[in-house]
């Protein structure tokens, strides 16, 4: 396996773990929809950049697994379950998505905005769906497949500002792909991707505890 590939999954596992942490939670704190900004700005934006940059599939699945660990350790806010699993959905539906797709450069700037429509969309949907299915059969609660379905209206409406962000997010961080940090010096790689990581988890941790 890759390294540089394997420390960049932590590494933007971590950051997109510790944003769900905080920027999630002061989000939700202020009524803000917070699955919108973060399934159509800060998940898209993560794993679109790692995508185009690293070109293998997989890696943002493993992202995701890293995130939903992370945001396990804020024991005090929302509901951690169903963050997890709507983190790890949005992996696995990115990956569905984009397993063909490695770069944009031969897109329009229209299918650009197109796909990240369908990206965000999809994402938060289906992690919110997904997050009513498994987090009673987890937690032992009751479901009902009925109210899933006369909820389901909601939901689809719910996922429209996600697709929304998606349909500017993804445009803007197609222009990243000249960033491409696999250049980086492994002398200067390795250590900067390790702290950086240790930071992000340490600043989630410690944020938990405040």
């Amino acid at each position: 396996m890759d390294k540089k590939m394997l420390a960049g999954v932590v590494l933007f596992g971590s950051i997109w773990g510790m944003l769900e942490c905080i920027l999630g939670d002061l989000l939700r704190d202020n009524n803000l929809p917070a699955g919108a900004v973060m399934s159509g700005i800060v998940a898209i934006t993560l794993m679109t950049y790692t995508r185009m940059v690293f070109k293998k599939r997989g890696m943002q699945l493993g992202m995701a697994g890293i995130a939903s660990v992370l945001r396990l350790t804020n024991p005090f806010t929302g509901c951690l379950i169903c963050s997890a699993i709507a983190i790890l959905i949005e992996g696995i539906v990115f990956e569905l998505i984009w397993y063909n797709t490695f770069d944009l450069r031969d897109l329009r700037k229209v299918d650009i905005a197109s796909l990240g429509v369908v990206t965000a969309y999809l994402c938060y949907v289906s992690g919110f769906i997904a997050t009513q299915i498994l987090t009673p059969l987890l937690t032992a609660m009751s479901f009902n497949v009925s109210d899933l379905f006369a909820f389901m209206p909601q939901i689809l409406a719910k996922g429209l500002p996600a697709g929304i962000l998606g349909a500017i997010s993804l445009p803007l961080v197609s222009y990243a792909r000249s960033y491409d940090i696999r250049m980086i010096k492994s002398s200067l790689y390795y250590p900067a991707t390790a702290c950086i990581t240790l930071l992000c988890w340490v600043i989630a941790i410690v944020n938990a505890m405040m």
